[in-house]
């Protein structure tokens, strides 16, 4: 299965596990499963670290992809397929980057591993 993680599936896999549920755990850790971390995470966690609403260490910069690249997840670009597909989305959830995931998902028939229930509602597959 192709999963794309969610920003705090991803920071919970790095630095506290036991967030994570078990159904998580076990898609994030099956063999057969391709993990995929979208830039627009990427971008989100700089944003919130900027504005200190989230704290991680003075060396997130480095240590965030090179845990990426370790763990064997694939990088997610923007494209402008998935920016097609944001455009047609209904308002059900407002968040700007959780829409950028979800239209990322759809596009690229991808399941998602988040603990927010909203995403489900958009028609993708959620593993949680």
């Amino acid at each position: 299965m192709n999963l794309l993680l969610d920003t705090h599936a991803l920071l919970w896999m790095l630095s506290d596990p036991g967030q994570l549920s078990e159904s998580a755990k076990k898609a994030l850790t099956a063999a057969e499963n391709n993990l995929h971390f979208s830039i627009a995470s990427y971008w989100e966690i700089a944003i919130k670290v900027s504005l200190g609403k989230l704290t991680l260490s003075a060396e997130w910069q480095r240590t965030v992809p090179a845990e990426v690249t370790r763990n064997g997840i694939q990088w997610l670009p923007i494209a402008p397929r998935h920016i097609d597909t944001l455009a047609s989305l209904p308002w059900i959830h407002r968040d700007p980057f959780d829409r950028l995931l979800i239209s990322q998902a759809k596009t690229d028939h991808l399941g998602i591993v988040t603990r927010d229930p909203e995403f489900s509602a958009y028609g993708v597959e959620t593993v949680w």
